[in-house]
């Protein structure tokens, strides 16, 4: 081989790669926007393959089922052109041009470019096809009537990209992009209308769901993150927990362990950026004085006697967390919610994080309602500052 064959195939060999590099970056950019959009959390159930869809999403009309979003051409998306999901989440309409309910946030993940979208599109194409059907929804008349939602779009769907404001920082524009777009923030962390579109004048103002409180996250300093420095919601983010200012628990761990973690340090304090500077709201839970801790004698003998047993190792009785700050109660939104939504829930099923500093088991089997009641209502008493007491009723809807 003469020096010029020999230079000619190494260029026709570095020629042929180029494809193959630029799908690379292509699949780790849709990985990484998937991740933002915690696309795996909403369409995979518990135990189940990522992405076969058959979650479900109790609404008070009914329940929705998340589709199977795998490659799979009979059951998955395996079929779909660039159009077809392009459509889906800038439009909400699916290939079949059935239009989608907002449970699915295209509201939000119009934001996105087309490249954008459709690198997410080539990732979901390089997993696994599961050939898994997707379920039916079962909605009452007449919220079953998809065509409906054709009049909802043009009330409330913009079906708009992002558009960077000028008068900000890129900083900041970057943070705005992703908590109203990928990240769909506000899906969770806003109320809702009667029609079930966000409630645009009070975003980010927190909002229950599925009987989980999704806390108020604007600017303001008491019932909102306004008191939180940059670096604890950071630390929030990446970790799920920012010591003497909240744990995540419920969905909101589910969004740690699935999403924000994997985002860079940059997005991070991009969307703590652009969350320290939004309208402050001042509704929901207010956070309580981590230094307010209520006379015990006052409290249920028995919701004392089953914190000592149950909790006190790790809590401590005076509430500063033993081992490890994680475990601190006092300044905790949860002990401070006179509902006890996420107080409740995290009694019941525990906390299963992968890290062990913040792993908690669930008491379901160990105590009764009558006794995970009272420990609920000594815990609000204690460390909180609403003197909110929890029924065992309470218990026994949540089960």
């Amino acid at each position: 081989m003469n020096i010029v064959t020999r230079q000619l195939g190494l260029a026709l060999l570095a020629s042929a790669s180029l494809p193959a590099l630029a799908d690379d970056t292509q699949l780790q950019r849709g990985e990484y926007l998937a991740r933002a959009a915690d696309c795996v959390a909403c369409h995979t159930v518990q135990g189940g393959k990522p992405f076969a869809g058959g979650l479900e999403f109790k609404l008070p009309f009914g329940s929705l089922y998340a589709p199977n979003i795998t490659p799979d051409q009979q059951t998955g998306i395996g079929t779909w052109t660039d159009d077809n999901f392009v459509d889906a989440l800038q439009k909400g309409v699916g290939k079949d041009g059935k239009h989608y309910y907002p449970a699915f946030p295209y509201p939000a993940y119009t934001k996105m470019s087309r490249d954008e979208i459709l690198a997410i599109k080539a990732y979901l194409f390089s997993q696994p096809a599961v050939n898994q059907p997707s379920q039916p929804d079962t909605l009452s008349f007449p919220f079953n009537q998809r065509w409906g939602m054709v009049f909802w779009n043009v009330l409330f769907h913009d079906n708009e990209r992002y558009t960077a404001d000028p008068k900000q920082s890129p900083e900041w524009n970057r943070g705005a992009y992703l908590v109203e777009g990928p990240g769909h923030c506000g899906e969770c962390h806003s109320p809702r209308n009667l029609m079930q579109a966000l409630d645009s004048g009070n975003s980010l103002a927190g909002n229950v769901i599925e009987g989980w409180n999704a806390y108020n996250i604007s600017s303001d300093a008491k019932h909102g993150i306004g008191a939180w420095d940059e670096l604890a919601l950071v630390s929030f983010m990446r970790t799920g927990s920012a010591p003497g200012f909240g744990v995540a628990s419920g969905p909101m761990a589910e969004v740690v362990e699935n999403s924000l973690q994997y985002l860079n340090t940059e997005d991070l304090k991009a969307i703590a950026v652009y969350l320290k500077s939004s309208p402050a709201r001042n509704e929901g839970v207010a956070r309580p004085e981590p230094t307010v801790l209520v006379n015990v004698k006052s409290q249920s003998a028995l919701g004392q006697k089953v914190f000592a047993d149950a909790c006190a190792a790790c809590h401590r009785p005076d509430g500063h967390g033993n081992q490890t700050p994680v475990a601190t109660l006092l300044g905790l939104k949860t002990v401070n919610d006179p509902a006890a939504h996420n107080l409740i829930g995290v009694i019941l099923h525990g906390h299963p994080a992968t890290r062990v500093e913040q792993r908690m088991p669930a008491f379901a089997k160990a105590y009764n309602d009558q006794e995970l009641a009272a420990v609920s209502t000594y815990i609000l008493q204690r460390f909180g500052t609403t003197n909110s007491t929890v029924a065992a009723e309470a218990i026994t809807e949540r089960r």
